[in-house]
């Protein structure tokens, strides 16, 4: 018998660590070589019996052969014995404010979750690969992002999990080889048009030809690095937020001291700030947005108020008011308080 190639054993191993064994999985799959080898992997634990693994299949219908490719992934997955299988169609605003590639991503999460409500699975395995997470970090850092935006993307968050970030495209492709199956060549993945296709396509072929060969996995490792640091500013972050925070007031609005916060690191302060922006409602805040309510913690010029994503305001206590010397972050709809 020929010997087991080292790269599918990696595989699963990986998937092995990240299965629920007490409820179903998911394997989210496109029919792709990254998602077909993670079924692979996956199988081969659901036939041993150390782990229910179904597969949820989505079609956005952005071209026009989804439906058999499709239907030739379904055939795939059931050759490989997943189950339960879920197949479900989805539709993709592709004039969204948001652009294609995020609508697409947004009506893909919402059929995952309702495959998991549907088949009561707890996790859905996402095969994203090493060089998935050294596109992110380019992204990241072409958008002057901070830590936690290189960290690029987790190996778990919620119900989500990715096992085969250790993993290349050219590993995928060697497991696929070795099953027997054949992938989808998605042509959005060629597409000029798309970001993310012209730094997997133009950008990061550029680097390894110029820069270094090694290029994608120094930074897959910037992210892991960049991961950890984030993972323990945010801890520190919280616990500080927790002190420092006053109780809300009837109208939702919350207060933090301003010297207190002053007196902390940049990258604590900023992240104290977001905590409490999305305490009171808001969304993640950007660096710009940051900045400008950290310009109120000098206690010079303008008071605020300053809007911040989702609705909400931040001001700076002053003189005549019972907030002097407090930080006030005002909910969507509630009037900032009076003298």
């Amino acid at each position: 018998m020929a010997a087991l190639p080292p790269v599918v054993g990696a595989a699963r191993r990986a998937v092995a660590e990240m299965l629920d064994p007490d409820r179903p999985n998911l394997v989210a799959c496109s029919g792709g070589a990254d998602s077909l080898a993670l079924a692979v992997a996956a199988s081969h634990l659901h036939r041993r019996g150390e782990a229910v693994v179904g597969a949820v299949v989505v079609d956005h219908r952005l071209h026009a052969r989804s439906a058999e490719v499709t239907a030739v992934a379904r055939e795939q997955l059931d050759v490989l014995g997943l189950d339960p299988l879920r197949i479900l169609t989805v539709e993709v605003d592709q004039d969204s404010a948001e652009g294609p590639e995020a609508a697409a991503r947004r009506a893909r999460y919402g059929a995952f979750h309702r495959a998991m409500a549907e088949t009561g699975a707890s996790r859905v395995l996402l095969a994203h690969t090493r060089d998935d997470q050294a596109e992110q970090v380019l992204l990241g850092l072409a958008r002057g992002s901070g830590t936690r935006s290189l960290a690029g993307m987790p190996a778990v968050r919620g119900p989500f999990r990715r096992p085969l970030l250790g993993l290349s495209r050219r590993d995928t492709d060697a497991i696929c080889l070795w099953a027997g199956l054949t992938p989808w060549q998605d042509p959005a993945n060629q597409d000029p048009r798309l970001l993310r296709s012209r730094v997997r396509t133009e950008v990061l072929p550029h680097l390894e030809e110029h820069l270094s060969s090694s290029v994608r996995e120094a930074l897959a490792r910037t992210a892991q690095i960049a991961a950890e640091d984030a993972d323990l500013l945010d801890a520190q972050a919280k616990e500080i937020f927790a002190v420092l925070l006053e109780d809300p007031d009837d109208a939702g609005r919350l207060r933090l001291p301003l010297d207190r916060l002053k007196s902390e690191p940049a990258a604590l302060r900023r992240r104290i700030i977001a905590l409490a922006v999305v305490a009171v409602g808001g969304s993640a805040p950007s660096f710009e947005r940051l900045r400008a309510v950290e310009s109120l913690l000098a206690r010079q010029g303008s008071a605020g108020p300053i809007q911040l994503e989702g609705h909400v305001t931040a001001h700076r206590g002053t003189h005549d008011s019972p907030d002097y010397g407090k930080l006030v972050l005002v909910p969507r709809g509630a009037a900032a308080p009076g003298p």
